[in-house]
């Protein structure tokens, strides 16, 4: 069939599913923001730690993904549902470690982002049950992209939607005390996206366990976990080794904008928080392209690879640029939903008016990442 109706019914849900996946990160911004300036600069020292987990917990997905995709594009059946149990169990491990280094690590790492001692105690506050969520953070990610390498993007969507649901209606209620609930103020939005995860890694591993049935315990050996694992981070290790860029480039940021005050990395919060919106259908393309090209490239339809990244490439330098326009025009008031801080007002409207001019170079590169990536590790092999 056509590549770019492929494309479509892949990126759409995919985008429907981030978008709820964002709009709690959106939710929490906007409730913490009403605790006050400094809490929302808090939240905003936290961006580059959790955008690293993003990135490791992506790096694992994308490899799973493209194993996955490969392999169904053979037909070998058995070979997916060893990869897929080992994956997750992979994913498990990764989190474990990111729970044990992030606690050991949260002073010396948030002191030299810049944060101070009004900042640092909520940063903790915050930081604490959200690194106890480690294992819950990756484990969805994981299972969701094992679902869309074999074409199925509603039902990710279905399952982020319904996180969000959770996390969004848990947010107030922790946060403030609502309906008889404790006021836990950070504490409760770093437990509400806990709790949201809890749910996505329950029904994802439910449905990749019952319906799908690629989750099969008999293949779990040292022997087939290690050649499993080799050829995962054969290609998780460079896909993570790129997201990271993200993360660092945060904390550069951060560190910088936090020489300005607890005010400036509040606006940059802000910013980053609606600018993610945007980037969302960057990262749903990317995922789409994943698949598509996976399952062609096992077919050996080396044109359709082609077709779909130049497809992909073309679709997000135009709506890039249309939200770099949209952005620019409104960056003000939505900067002054959020807080009504001067210095947090025009910090957020001077990013939002110059940054998203760039959003088409990143979609051009996140998808030569999503769909080059098997490429990119046979000449790493090769030198």
């Amino acid at each position: 069939g056509s590549v770019g109706r492929h494309l479509n019914a892949l990126a759409l849900p995919m985008a429907v599913g981030f978008v709820a996946l964002n709009s709690y990160s959106i939710a929490d911004t906007y409730f913490v923001g009403q605790l006050g300036t400094l809490q929302l600069a808090a939240i905003g020292f936290t961006f580059p730690v959790a955008f690293t987990m993003v990135a490791i917990g992506l790096g694992v997905g994308i490899a799973t993904s493209s194993v996955l995709a490969r392999l169904l594009g053979t037909g070998d059946r058995d070979a997916v549902q060893r990869i897929t149990t080992h994956a997750l169990l992979l994913g498990a491990l990764l989190g474990v470690a990111l729970l044990v280094i992030g606690l050991a690590t949260i002073e010396p790492v948030f002191l030299a982002l810049g944060a101070d001692e009004r900042t640092l105690p909520l940063i903790r506050d915050y930081m604490r049950p959200y690194y106890f969520g480690s294992v819950l953070f990756v484990l969805p990610m994981v299972g969701n992209f094992s679902l869309r390498a074999m074409g199925d993007s509603k039902v990710p969507a279905v399952i982020l939607s319904l996180s969000a649901i959770v996390n969004i209606v848990l947010d107030p209620l922790l946060i403030f005390g609502l309906w008889g609930f404790p006021r836990l103020e950070l504490q409760g939005a770093a437990i509400a996206t806990v709790l949201a995860n809890a749910v996505t890694v329950v029904a994802s591993l439910t449905i990749l366990y019952r319906r799908e049935r690629m989750i099969r315990w008999r293949y779990v050996s040292v022997d087939d976990l290690w050649d499993s694992w080799r050829r995962l981070l054969h290609i998780a290790i460079p896909a993570t080794a790129t997201n990271l860029l993200l993360p660092v480039t945060f904390a550069a940021i951060t560190a910088m904008v936090a020489v300005y005050g607890p005010e400036a990395v509040a606006g940059f919060a802000v910013a980053s928080r609606l600018e993610s919106v945007v980037l969302i259908v960057i990262f749903a393309v990317q995922a789409s392209v994943g698949p598509v090209v996976g399952q062609n490239y096992g077919a050996g339809l080396l044109g359709r690879v082609r077709d779909a990244i130049s497809l992909s490439n073309r679709f997000l330098l135009i709506y890039s640029l249309v939200f770099a326009v949209i952005l620019f025009m409104f960056a003000r008031p939505m900067a002054e939903l959020f807080d009504e801080n001067p210095v947090v007002v025009e910090t957020a409207t001077a990013y939002l008016r110059i940054v998203p001019f760039t959003y088409g170079a990143f979609g051009v590169m996140m998808i030569s990442l999503g769909g080059l990536i098997r490429w990119a590790v046979r000449c790493l092999r090769r030198y």
